[in-house]
């Protein structure tokens, strides 16, 4: 525990897995630190899976499918649904701080994503019991119709960036449609996912239909997604891991859905509105340090306008003050050492190939936390479209300015990439900025603002950035199957 209270640990954290509705330790009795990324200092353990405990949560989630849940029906789920983003709310600050100590991001961010969770459980009971077939005209002798299906066993594995609000993303929809769910967890941020196996339960969710294991990607998640009995797996994380898993649950016929990153453009025209423009960037590259996947980690801006554009953002990142979540910094640590060196090395490397660094650029000193893993707001500025640090993601509060001379040549660098995750542009010319719509390579557009949307709408990217579709209705379509039925009447 820290020596200062406001960072606090809370007590009672959760130190066993969760199986068949029962806490349980790993069959190797192995232990994983989880650590505060603002000090360094560890505030909890949790068991550390292997493949037989693999075994163990697949099979109760297999054996849950064909008993009690089967027999639910679609509106008592929507109401198990619904109590259990009741009973998130409830606990929304104690979810919150522990997912700030564990992730270092502001405790206001953590706040919102505790509530954007409970929402996708609130949004998917709606649509429980509103997945209805559809009938099919084959002429008087005949009735064909449709029913949904759920597709079986669900594989969950979450990214470290957001713990609760990934798990939720794609647990609430399997569970609407039927599904039972295996979760793993990132290794850095599984407090809060194994605290929502027992909510669920007080939610009246029967005992292995939602099962929580936490351990390494290599060995739990690889046999996980290697294992025959799970039907789908939702995946986030890198595309190196990512082809893994789809490799790999090729092996027993298991569809996937990828989300794998991105390196998103937020393109600025000469016409826009400039304030909200640096306004947006500022949230698209600095929300949770820059790591998140959707970031906007590449202005496109317009010469005409770069330099008054510059003039507002360096000022502003400069100010942006680094310190403890709990303590609501502007900027939180990033999350590990070695997403420190990652993103450190980046940086430098850019810097020995002679790309200008508008501000930034170095690890960040924070008194009190000389353990903590801080790099400062970094902007490196007019950088080249081959440049290494234009086309990989860093995952980290560093934005690359790109300058254009024209709208078709913003549209060129948008999509100048091998991701397509999301785009964002500033215009007062809305066809144009519907052109840019159409035609740019991306899962989502926002205009005028970033960050857009929210539950409703669908997520999901092209290009090296996956495919399939998370958020929304669209969801759904990965969790349950069509099946047709046909009867001759004559």
């Amino acid at each position: 525990m820290s020596n200062n209270n406001r960072w606090a640990v809370p007590e009672n954290l959760p130190q066993k897995m969760f199986i068949d509705g029962q806490w349980v330790a790993s069959s190797s009795d192995r232990m994983i630190d989880t650590i505060d990324p603002a000090t360094g200092s560890v505030i909890g353990r949790f068991p550390e899976a292997n493949s037989d405990d693999v075994d163990r949560a697949v099979a109760s989630a297999s054996a849950a499918l064909s008993g009690e849940w089967r027999a639910t029906t679609p509106a008592q789920r929507g109401r198990i649904l619904a109590r259990t983003a009741a009973l998130i709310r409830e606990q929304a600050e104690r979810l919150a701080s522990i997912e700030t100590l564990e992730s270092g991001k502001p405790i206001r961010e953590a706040l919102g994503d505790i509530e954007t969770a409970a929402g996708y459980f609130e949004y998917y009971a709606g649509i429980a019991d509103k997945l209805q077939g559809d009938s099919i005209p084959l002429g008087p002798d005949f009735m064909s119709f449709t029913v949904h299906e759920p597709v079986g066993v669900t594989a969950h594995i979450i990214p470290w960036n957001f713990p609760l609000v990934t798990t939720a993303r794609g647990a609430a929809p399997a569970l609407a449609a039927g599904c039972t769910a295996v979760i793993k967890p990132a290794e850095q941020t599984s407090l809060t996912s194994l605290m929502l196996g027992e909510i669920l339960c007080q939610a009246g969710l029967p005992a292995g239909v939602c099962n929580i294991i936490t351990g390494y990607g290599a060995e739990a998640g690889g046999a996980l997604t290697d294992h025959s009995d799970v039907a789908h797996v939702t995946f986030t994380g890198s595309v190196a891991t990512g082809k893994t898993v789809m490799k790999t649950a090729a092996d027993h016929v298991a569809s996937v859905t990828l989300e794998l990153g991105g390196k998103s453009p937020v393109v600025v025209l000469a016409d826009a509105d400039l304030d909200a423009a640096v306004e947006g960037t500022l949230k698209a590259i600095y929300l949770n340090a820059g790591q998140v996947c959707s970031a906007g980690s590449r202005l496109v801006v317009d010469r005409k306008i770069h330099a008054a554009m510059m003039e507002r953002l360096v000022p502003a990142s400069e100010a942006m003050a680094l310190g403890h979540g709990l303590d609501d910094a502007q900027l939180g640590p990033l999350i590990s050492a070695d997403q420190l060196g990652k993103v450190a090395g980046y940086v430098d490397g850019a810097k020995a190939r002679s790309v200008s660094v508008a501000t930034g650029g170095r690890l960040g000193e924070v008194a009190g936390m000389e353990g903590g893993f801080f790099y400062t707001p970094t902007i490196l500025d007019d950088v080249p479209l081959e440049e290494k640090v234009v086309q990989e993601e860093i995952f980290g509060p560093v934005l690359c300015v790109q300058v254009v001379d024209s709208p078709e040549q913003a549209l060129a660098v948008a999509n100048g990439t091998d991701f397509g995750l999301v785009a964002g542009i500033y215009t007062r010319d809305i066809s144009r900025a519907l052109e840019f719509a159409r035609d740019v390579d991306s899962g989502q557009v926002f205009i005028n603002q970033y960050f857009a949307g929210g539950i409703a709408t669908p997520f999901g990217g092209t290009k090296q950035s996956g495919f399939g579709r998370e958020k929304g209705l669209a969801a759904m379509a990965s969790y349950y199957r069509v099946k047709c039925i046909t009867a001759r009447l004559t």
